[in-house]
């Protein structure tokens, strides 16, 4: 199946998905993701010289407008895959409206940006560098930069058997280096293989607040902890989010639910990057969110005692395992 045709046939999916009102949702059970669940345009893996020039596209200051930015500006390796600020900056010195999300496991998402506006992870490597308030370069610009460059010609060809550099594979390279930042060795991990004391007993403890009193499961799900879905969970934010992707104003001020792995890692949080700790965070969900104007029914106050706040923080910092990586050689 095409890149293309993938992207249409999530599309679909998303879109039902997404217009509906009332549906019921069975939780997932929480368990560390299983690689061969992962589907690859085409369904082949990719070659590790695609891998290798994805890496490097996703490291390349070319694929912006003053040539002072790459995708791992926002997305540091240092900073949990964000940028440790509760909005971005873009190339033209502008804040965004958002916050970078980490790109931990987008191997299994099925829709990307806070608003699931993306419906593959090809289409989404290529917005941020169109964007105007991101990395403001037109995509025929940036094609004819890495044309300019011998060893993204090569590559390129070698790869894919282009005679020119497309759009299409450009994001195509990016989603394969991105697919191969996988968190799945956690002490949590490694405590549901077994491993006894690989967490600490307050971790132990919060993780059955998690799944029960703070009801967190009913967002934060699955191997990934995200039912892929959008809430409204009550922020001060004028942000539209989802609504204005689907039309539909019952999904208003609703942002896609984070996945939980690394967490601990990637402060500030929230979509608009409102809540500095995961403390911070817990005492959010705790009283309920602060607007109450189309919040979703999930949240609620929980009544959480003091001590099971750092329990249920413990557990998130159980979610880490740190992906090394190191910064690649970039083609003059």
């Amino acid at each position: 199946m095409s890149v293309l045709n993938r992207g249409l046939q999530k599309l679909f999916f998303v879109t039902v998905f997404a217009v509906m009102t009332s549906w019921t949702y069975a939780a997932a059970p929480l368990g560390t993701p299983s690689l061969d669940d992962i589907e690859y345009p085409d369904d082949e893996p990719p070659s590790q010289l695609e891998i290798e020039l994805g890496k490097k596209l996703f490291f390349d200051v070319r694929l912006s407008l003053n040539r002072a930015q790459s995708c791992a500006t926002c997305h540091n390796p240092d900073l949990g895959f964000g940028d440790g600020m509760p909005t971005s900056q873009g190339t033209m010195g502008s804040r965004v409206t958002r916050n970078a999300p980490p790109i931990y496991n987008l191997a299994w998402n099925v829709v990307f940006f806070w608003d699931g506006r993306a419906a593959s992870l090809e289409e989404q490597a290529l917005g941020p560098i169109e964007s105007g308030g991101e990395m403001n370069l037109p995509m025929s610009e940036a094609v004819k930069r890495l044309s300019q460059v011998g060893y993204y010609r090569d590559t390129f060809r070698t790869v894919y058997g282009a005679d020119s550099i497309e759009p299409e594979l450009i994001g195509r390279a990016i989603a394969a280096f991105e697919r191969t930042i996988i968190s799945r060795q956690s002490p949590f991990d490694r405590f549901l293989a077994g491993e006894r004391f690989a967490m600490s007993p307050g971790a132990v403890r919060g993780l059955a607040i998690f799944k029960g009193k703070a009801r967190c499961t009913q967002c934060h799900d699955g191997a990934n902890f995200t039912d892929n879905s959008f809430h409204n969970i009550g922020l001060n934010s004028q942000d539209v989010g989802r609504g204005a992707v689907v039309g539909d104003a019952s999904f208003n001020k609703a942002f896609k639910t984070p996945g939980l792995r690394n967490v601990a890692l990637t402060a500030p949080y929230m979509h608009d990057g409102s809540e500095p700790t995961l403390l911070d965070v817990v005492e959010f969900y705790d009283r309920g969110g602060d607007a109450r104007a189309g919040i979703s029914s999930l949240i609620q106050p929980l009544h959480l005692t003091n001590q099971e706040k750092v329990d249920l923080v413990a557990f998130l910092g159980a979610l880490t395992d740190p992906v090394e990586l190191e910064r690649p050689w970039i083609p003059e």
